[in-house]
């Protein structure tokens, strides 16, 4: 059960980084609109530009992981019904290579 919960973490991981992100950027979003006009107004520009910037960025790399993402997957699952019997053999050898990784790190 335990094992269940790490890869649920793990999996939800990049859309929990994704999220918190996000509301990074609309909590300086609204602290710039609520600074309104008190401080300079071209820093504030700037930074309103930057912000604006960092939230380009932020949905032009996670619009292109997810392209590359379900590419691999796309690749993977050609692979495997390819050649299912090498496909085996080599998740067989892994399994037996973290196996024994993993029963010296117990000693």
């Amino acid at each position: 059960m335990n094992d269940h919960r790490a890869t649920a973490t793990r999996e939800t991981a990049p859309e929990t980084l994704l999220a918190d992100l996000r509301a990074l950027v609309a909590e300086a979003q609204r602290y710039l609109d609520e600074s309104g006009g008190d401080n300079d107004g071209e820093t504030g520009s700037a930074l309103r530009g930057r912000l604006e910037a960092a939230r380009q960025r932020l949905a032009k790399f996670y619009q292109d992981a997810r392209v590359k993402v379900a590419a691999g997957g796309k690749y993977a699952d050609e692979t495997i019904r390819a050649k299912p019997y090498q496909s085996m053999a080599v998740a067989a050898g892994i399994g037996l290579l973290l196996g024994i990784l993993l029963g010296r790190r117990d000693r």
